[in-house]
Parts: structure tokens; sequence; C-alpha cells
């Protein structure tokens, strides 16, 4: 249930202890790329163009979390309590080894510093319940999150997402259909792109060895309703993309200030 007003009473396995170990120093940037209501609102948002420090302690340390939890076939992964606020604030991304979490059904990402997630969450099979609240960075999500077909309860901080129907901020304006020979897929700009590298179609799987088509589309998914970048290899696969959620932008976009919105909730 998406929400930033009040914290819903959830078990204490939920919480306890979610943010991690209390040490000097903050452990995640501020953040205010898209306001907080319609009076401060921006009139164009970009993508955060940080690039993960692969040799950071925090991430060395993620690294091992990840791959003690796919070991063990845990269904409960909640690494950055394990993090101190250091290394917490060095990880602004996933790594792609999460797609070997395929026991997790419960994912915590509770108060991080992240500003994206990896599109190999979808193949996170067993995943049941997603939890980034409070991670105010995140403010999209990879449309392969919707592989996870037994996603069934969310918690996302809603204010913080980009078309959000609180306040509708504007979504990132995505380039033009581009050629797959005139750009390296592998190392992209994320500041441009939203990613590091594209690695595969969000839709059919397949390769991006053509042309990359990058929309934006609004799908509901567990308890709330997402703003996801698709990476599409064609215009076929563009045209397979479900119908939006109601009340959101009703077709896939490439976003920009010139896309109109429904109106804001307030």
């Amino acid at each position: 249930m998406g929400t930033d007003e009040v914290l819903p009473p959830v078990s204490p396995d939920r919480l306890a202890n979610a943010v991690g170990p209390m040490s000097a120093g903050p452990s995640r940037d501020r953040c205010l790329c898209v306001g907080y209501s319609v009076q401060t609102r921006p009139a164009a948002v970009s993508f955060h163009d940080e690039v993960q420090d692969t040799r950071a302690v925090g991430w060395l340390r993620l690294l091992a979390l990840i791959e003690e939890a796919a070991a063990d076939r845990r269904p409960v992964f909640t690494p950055f309590v394990e993090l101190s606020a250091a290394e917490r604030r060095q990880i602004i991304t996933l790594p792609t080894t999460i797609a070997t979490l395929t026991s997790v059904e419960h994912l915590g990402l509770y108060g991080t510093n992240l500003v994206r997630i990896p599109p190999e969450i979808g193949s996170m099979a067993s995943l049941k319940n997603f939890d980034p609240y409070t991670s105010h960075r995140l403010h999209w999500y990879p449309y392969e999150l919707t592989r996870c077909v037994l996603l069934a309860d969310s918690r996302v901080s809603t204010r913080a997402l980009y078309g959000n129907f609180k306040f509708r901020p504007p979504f990132p304006a995505l380039r033009p259909v581009t050629a797959a020979r005139d750009v390296d897929l592998s190392a992209l700009d994320p500041g441009v792109w939203g990613a590091e590298a594209v690695r595969s179609c969000s839709v059919c799987y397949g390769p991006v060895d053509r042309e990359l088509r990058q929309v934006w589309i609004s799908i509901a998914v567990g308890t709330d309703v997402f703003p996801f970048l698709v990476n599409a290899c064609s215009a076929v696969c563009v045209a397979d993309l479900p119908t939006p959620e109601h009340g959101y932008i009703p077709t896939p976009h490439t976003g920009g200030p010139d896309i109109a919105q429904p109106a804001s909730w307030r």
C-alpha cells in the first residue's frame, strides 16, 4: 500500500530493525527530485546519474549476503539490516545476482539509498512481498518486476514516484528509437538511459540487437501502481504491453514535461 503520511501497523518481523544499525553519518542522501506536492513538483525531471562503485565495502558485503541467501534458500531477505550506515549509503542499485534469489518470498528494502533496481528482479520467481518503503530515491521500477507473478503485497512511498496520483510529477524524457548499432548497450549513461546496461527486452526477454525502444507505463502490481521503464526490442513488443492502470496516462509514452497527465488527487 503506497503511502507516505502514516506508517501502517505491521507484524514485528516486518519492521524490526528494518533500517539497520545506527552509526555516525547518514545512511542515505536527501532527494527532492520530484518535489512533494503540486506546488513543489518540478517542470521536468531526469534520471539519477550515479554509477555504482563496485569496489565499495558495502557493495562487496551485499554480494556476499546475496550469495549466502541463495545458498540457504531463505524466504526472507532484508540485506540492508546487516550493513552499517556508511555501507548502506554506498549502494545505489542492487547486483544482477539477485536473479539467484529464487526462494525469496519477502524482499525488504526499507529506507535505502537505492536509485534503481536491475531488471533481474524479474527472476525472483517466489517473490510475494516487496517492501522498498521510504527508499525515497526510487522514482521508478523495471518492467521486469511484472514477471513476479506471485507478487501480491507491496509497500512503496507513493510521493516519490514519477506520475504518482497525488500530485503527478513528470517522467524523464526518453530518447527516440535507437538503432542498437549506434550505442553500446553494455555501457550506458544511467543519467540518460536509466540503466548502466540493457541486456534483454523487457517484454519478450529476447536480445536487443536491432533497436531499443524505451517507454513508460503505469501498471498495478502487488498493492501499488508502479511507474515502469520498459526496454523493448521492437514496436511489436511495445504493442504487446498491457493497458495502463485506470487514472494514469492511458498509453505507453516517452515522458517529458509535455506529456499530459490526469488531474492530481490533491
